[in-house]
């Protein structure tokens, strides 16, 4: 069963990376050329999916280390103590 699952696993998780990584806007994919990835992730399979996910995948939003903005509660917010 075990022979049989785990390539079916890595075949998924290749197919899953690469329609990921084509449906992405070229503009977000880091690193390399869009076009560059989707042949890694052909020629070189398990490997070149894990490398577009640490590579190539944009940046979510929320994840990482961006500018936090702190929501205040109306009383400290000077931009709505400035409208009273």
């Amino acid at each position: 069963m075990v022979k049989f699952l785990l390539p079916v696993l890595l075949v998924g998780f290749m197919i899953y990376t690469l329609v990921d990584c084509a449906r992405t806007d070229e503009s977000q994919v880091r690193n390399l050329p869009k076009w560059a990835w989707i042949a890694i992730i052909i020629i070189i399979q398990t490997i070149g999916a894990i490398a577009y996910w640490v590579a190539g995948r944009p940046k979510r939003p929320g994840r990482g280390g961006g500018p936090k903005r702190r929501i205040l509660p109306p009383d400290d917010d000077p931009d709505f103590l400035r409208k009273l």
